[in-house]
This record gives C-alpha cells, structure tokens and sequence, in this order.
C-alpha cells in the first residue's frame, strides 16, 4: 500500500527571508547622517567652550590687575599702570623694576599664555587710568577659531 506524502502547509516564504541589501543600506545611511550631526553638534559644542573659557579667563585676569591696583593706589593715579593709547602685545615692554611695571609684565604674560599664545600678536592688553582713581582694563584676542571674533575684546571699568 503506498501513502501518499501530504504536502506541507503553504508558508509565506518571501516574508521569511529576512531583511533586503536595500533596507540594510538605507539604514546605514541614516544611522550615518545622525552620527555626522552628533559630530557637528559636538565639533560647536567645542569652539563654544573653548571660547567662553578665554572670555572667563579675560574677565578674571582683568579684575586681578584692577585689584593689584587697588592696592597700588597712588601709583594707578599717577599713572605708572598706563599703557597710553594703544595696545600693548609684548609682555617685554614693561621693562622696569617697580611694582606696577613687574605686575604689567607679568600680568601681560599671563594673559598672552591663558588667553592666546606667547608668540602671537593678537593678544594684547591696555590700560588707562584718571587722577579719580577710575581705571579701564581693555584685552584683545582673536576668538575667531571659537566662533567669534578675531578681534575681540573685552573692556572693564573700576574705580580703585
């Protein structure tokens, strides 16, 4: 006596398979496109940091040289903290051996270091006081590699 074999039930045997080389692609690409934006988001993220960070460094180092004046009253009155009209760019300019003119050198030497870098031009400084004790802190930086400007500059105003 012979059996017959019953065949298997029909299956769906395309939806089986799996997932297309296409869908595989098309993924890919999206999971790449989100990945290049975190990237970006993350390169702006960055240059905002790293300029907010030489911002708090100006502000900082500007009140520490209004607080050296302060102490050094009578000298920021008459003038031994002044840098004239223009901006001063290297530290070697101060070059005597008072207290305003040490403090100048090595404050300009800080702010070129912490700001800038030691051998550039863009990073400079000035400072202007009256005979009513009112003194003005002026630092000039390039930001442009943060976003900003390249000439940026930050000016606080005290009374000493």
């Amino acid at each position: 006596m012979k059996t017959e074999k019953t065949p298997p039930p029909p299956t769906r045997w395309r939806a089986c398979q799996g997932a297309s080389l296409i869908e595989v692609l098309v993924a890919v690409l999206v999971l790449s496109l989100g990945l290049l934006g975190m990237a970006g988001l993350q390169s702006r993220a960055v240059k905002g940091n790293h300029s907010s960070l030489q911002r708090s460094q100006a502000v900082m180092l500007s009140h520490y040289v209004i607080d050296v004046m302060r102490v050094d009253r009578e000298s920021a009155k008459g003038g031994s903290y002044n840098t004239g009209t223009n901006f001063i760019c290297d530290p070697a300019a101060f070059g005597g051996s008072s207290l305003a003119q040490t403090t100048l050198n090595g404050w300009l030497g800080s702010v070129k270091a912490n700001i800038g870098r030691a051998d550039d031009t863009t990073t400079c400084a000035r400072i202007v006081c009256d005979a009513d004790y009112a003194c003005t802190v002026q630092i000039r930086w390039d930001d442009s590699r943060g976003g900003g400007l390249s000439n940026e500059t930050l000016v606080i105003s005290s009374r000493v």
